[in-house]
């Protein structure tokens, strides 16, 4: 018996004025997997995003997560429901310690009541050292809990990625969204992230689905892949048969589609 898809979308676009930024896009993620979505500049990737996150409303189509629909949700309603995400542009409180960013996150998880912290009660001191403890958790998985009372603005680049994806992860996600977690990383960087988000998906029972420009890297990790190109999906199936795709190669202008991967 085929199982159900965690994620379905069907038929989804989204009009901006007279524009059509994202048209007839239809997606399946089963729990588990790890599915790669690639495309051009201007594709519509993180639009797709804004999307399945509530950012964005779709004006067509129907989004469904765990078969209850997602259409008009509220972003924090979406995190509530299980769906976490990392932007392409780092979106991290800058001004709060690196273990404070990951404990906003448990904040919305927080099992003790506004009253109890108001009156600080005693479940508002067992649920705030609950938090502290599984916050220093993630921190020891992504290397950074040496780093816990620095500024989030003053970590090195590549630690302020790992950083978002260890908050996005704080939420307790079933499936989680990168946004291209290697941009900006140089190539033992992005080798290390990719092998931490395998690691964590595999200890989290995580489903992620992810976007990013290294084609060398979405071929190297990703069980199946979408390509988007002007808002439409052109193309989907495993990574040897996207390689091979006439579609996919004239969508990135002749580029060559790397035959190894890292």
């Amino acid at each position: 018996m085929v199982s159900k898809p965690l994620l379905q979308v069907q038929n989804v676009g989204i009009r901006f004025g007279g524009l059509k930024a994202v048209s007839d896009f239809n997606l399946e993620i089963h729990q588990g997997e790890l599915i790669g979505l690639i495309g051009p500049n201007g594709a519509g990737k993180t639009t797709s995003f804004n999307l399945l996150t509530g950012v964005y409303v779709p004006t067509e189509g129907e989004i469904l997560f765990n078969g209850k629909r997602l259409n008009g949700l509220a972003p924090y309603q979406v995190t509530r429901g299980g769906i976490s995400r990392t932007f392409q542009n780092i979106r991290l409180f800058n001004e709060l310690s690196v273990l404070d960013n990951v404990k906003v996150a448990y904040h919305s998880l927080a099992k003790h009541s506004m009253f109890s912290s108001i009156f600080r009660l005693p479940s508002h001191f067992s649920g705030e050292k609950e938090m502290e403890e599984k916050s220093l958790e993630f921190l020891k998985i992504f290397e950074l809990d040496q780093y816990k009372d620095e500024l989030a603005k003053n970590l090195p680049y590549g630690k302020q990625r790992r950083l978002e994806i260890a908050r996005a992860l704080a939420a307790g996600p079933q499936l989680l969204l990168l946004d291209e977690p290697a941009a900006g990383m140089n190539h033992k960087e992005t080798h290390d992230l990719m092998s931490l988000i395998a690691f964590v998906r595999e200890k989290f029972n995580l489903t992620i689905l992810l976007i990013e420009h290294d084609m060398n890297l979405v071929m190297g990790i990703c069980e199946r892949i979408y390509v988007l190109d002007h808002g439409v999906l052109i193309a989907d199936g495993t990574p040897e048969h996207i390689r091979n795709h006439p579609k996919v190669i004239e969508a990135y202008l002749g580029e060559e589609v790397p035959k190894d991967h890292a």
